[in-house]
């Protein structure tokens, strides 16, 4: 009986399980942070394709806006800046019509890829902006020094000349429009990566 009593003492001082004093309401969210992590991990980049078009989407859009409303006409290089953000709106509309699955990290690196590629031509922009280095023959706005016919110089007349590539026409901030892509640009680089990365990890 001694020896019955003693662990009868030794087990009415043990501390009690916090876990199953608690309320049964209260026992359900008891969940491993590793549950959660799993859970929420792979929502947060499931709609990076449509960040991406709204992203560069919205960029084209601005420039449409500065080109016909504001009466800004883009350089040369501002349209080759354009073309890698059509291509980024068409990949991130194909991979949210796909949706989830193999291709999709793929098209994310991709749009990763054009978006450096605006970015790196915005940034050989700001260059010629800035004096920094010369810009290229279609950047210098002037007439072509062949021999023209009539027709020819009707056109030439009729037509608008491109405006330089070193001219900046608008600025916010002390920065140019060239300047503001390469910035946003980049940034959706990198989340474009980090999303691909990512839903590449989750299959």
């Amino acid at each position: 009986m001694g020896r019955w009593a003693a662990a009868g003492q030794r087990a009415s001082h043990r501390r009690p399980d916090r876990g199953a004093m608690a309320p049964p309401q209260w026992r359900r969210y008891k969940v491993p942070m590793t549950t959660l992590a799993a859970r929420t991990t792979p929502a947060t980049w499931r709609y990076a394709p449509l960040v991406l078009l709204l992203g560069s989407g919205g960029l084209l859009a601005g420039a449409l806006f500065f080109q016909y409303a504001m009466g800004l006409p883009p350089c040369p290089l501002c349209h080759y800046q354009r073309w890698p953000h059509i291509a980024v709106v068409v990949l991130a509309a194909g991979a949210l019509a796909i949706g989830p699955g193999t291709l999709r990290p793929w098209l994310l690196t991709l749009i990763g890829v054009a978006l450096l590629a605006t970015a790196a031509v915005g940034i050989f922009h700001v260059g010629v902006e800035q004096k920094w280095w010369a810009g290229l023959a279609v950047c210098e706005g002037g007439a072509d020094d062949a021999p023209l016919g009539v027709d020819d110089l009707t056109k030439n007349l009729n037509r608008r000349p491109a405006p330089r590539c070193d001219q900046i026409a608008w600025s916010l901030f002390g920065l140019s429009m060239a300047a503001w892509n390469v910035l946003i640009s980049l940034a959706l680089a990198a989340f474009a990566f980090r999303a691909a990365l990512a839903r590449g990890r989750a299959r």
